[in-house]
């Protein structure tokens, strides 16, 4: 446990959880799809997209021929209801999707990703604006028919990596239009055939569909490229996986285990990745250390006051109210602290227009993190309500106060 912990440490958990407070003010005060992003926030190629294809109704240059779906499955050999697998590279903004046939899967359509938003590299928090990479999988349940994107795909985000590392976000899709806040953004046409392949894969008995999300191609010399990237190391793994299924032309099976994918390659003729990640006993372990940590410094009057602003007196004296088995997740926290506090000091050196709303950083653990306790506890829901009159406290003083300025304004106009 403690071993496994000290390698969370060493692989970024630290910039992980100070990414959550970065991106708390948003979070906090809305769900993801709420947080817009603007046209001068992405890249050139993304915004020109979005422009062209403001309605999302057109489809790109290099996008198969859909209204020849029927002919392009009879010249491949496929059909509808085969089993599917699909791969989304962000840097060259393109969607795989491949589809059994016989013991291997087959490329059956690139398609171009009309907007992702973000840069290369992981999802970290709720609300930073950035599309994931890794793996995952999509079930029965992650097809979403109605909403906004009522042919949607749900990557499941954050899997059980993401949430090994404190990662926080939800509702990361691969859907329609041309507009993106952390999800991939297709085109409505170019999603309805993506929709109906695999919609059909998983009606006629694939239990999981897996998604393979990569910077980039994962070739020698584009990680050679990007060698002294921050996430240098974690495309490594994310390779792995990549040269697995460049072996065999299957999907191969994906765990986690102390801080990094694993994975198994499935021989042609196997079954597959046809189950969602296995985190092995020590990740396991982890999740419910953090967990622990999280619901005691929620509920902990020196704890739940500790934030990038702290002093090194303070966090000694917390140091000593943290029981034993939750002092290697108490220096986790500590240190994604003191990486928040030079985060901070980078984002006011910052032109104005592109600084971050610091407004909510400084807000207590209990505030920071999403509610994880059981509302059958008492001590939940006395917790709930207290968060929730906090929060009504101060709406209503928000209120007050733009009331007597639209009273001190119209004055002012008379």
């Amino acid at each position: 446990m403690r071993e496994f912990l000290m390698t969370l440490q060493r692989r970024k958990i630290a910039a992980s959880a100070a990414a959550v407070w970065l991106a708390a003010w948003g979070s906090m005060a809305s769900p993801a799809g709420a947080v817009t992003i603007e046209l001068k926030d992405a890249a050139p190629e993304r915004v020109e997209n979005q422009r062209q294809n403001a309605d999302g109704d057109s489809t790109l240059p290099g996008t198969p021929d859909l209204k020849a779906f029927t002919e392009r499955l009879t010249a491949t050999g496929q059909s509808v209801g085969n089993e599917v697998f699909l791969r989304i590279f962000k840097a060259e903004a393109e969607l795989e999707l491949w589809m059994r046939k016989g013991d291997r899967f087959e490329l059956f359509a690139t398609y171009p990703v009309c907007n992702w938003s973000g840069t290369l590299g992981p999802k970290l928090a709720e609300g930073d604006k950035q599309t994931p990479e890794g793996f995952y999988t999509i079930s029965r349940r992650q097809l979403h028919r109605i909403g906004r994107w009522p042919r949607s795909l749900n990557l499941g985000f954050p899997n059980v990596y993401d949430q090994s590392l404190a990662r926080t976000g939800s509702y990361i899709l691969v859907h329609g239009g041309c507009s993106s806040v952390g999800c991939f953004a297709m085109t409505n046409p170019v999603i309805e055939e993506i929709f109906r392949l695999t919609q059909a894969a998983i009606i006629k008995g694939q239990p999981q569909v897996p998604v393979h999300v990569f910077p980039f191609r994962m070739t020698n010399a584009n990680l050679e490229k990007h060698a002294k990237n921050e996430w240098h190391g974690f495309w490594q793994n994310l390779k792995e996986g990549y040269d697995a299924f460049a072996e065999t032309q299957v999907p191969p099976r994906v765990r986690v285990c102390d801080g990094q994918y694993q994975f198994d390659r499935v021989a042609p003729g196997e079954g597959g990745a046809n189950s969602p990640l296995e985190p092995c006993g020590a990740t396991v372990a982890a999740l419910q250390a953090l967990d622990e940590f999280y619901s005691l410094a929620r509920q902990h009057p020196l704890l739940s006051t500790i934030n990038f602003k702290t002093r090194k007196p303070i966090w000694a004296k917390a140091a000593s109210q943290i029981p034993n088995h939750l002092s290697d997740a108490f220096e986790i926290y500590r240190d994604a602290m003191l990486t928040l506090a030079r985060a901070v000091e980078e984002n006011a050196k910052l032109p104005p227009a592109k600084r971050r709303h610091p407004r909510m950083l400084a807000r207590a653990v209990v505030k920071s993190y999403q509610f994880k306790c059981n509302p059958s506890r008492a001590s939940c829901r006395r917790f709930m309500a207290l968060h929730n009159s906090r929060a009504a406290t101060k709406a209503q003083a928000a209120q007050h106060r733009a009331q007597r300025r639209m009273k001190t304004a119209t004055r002012g106009a008379r």
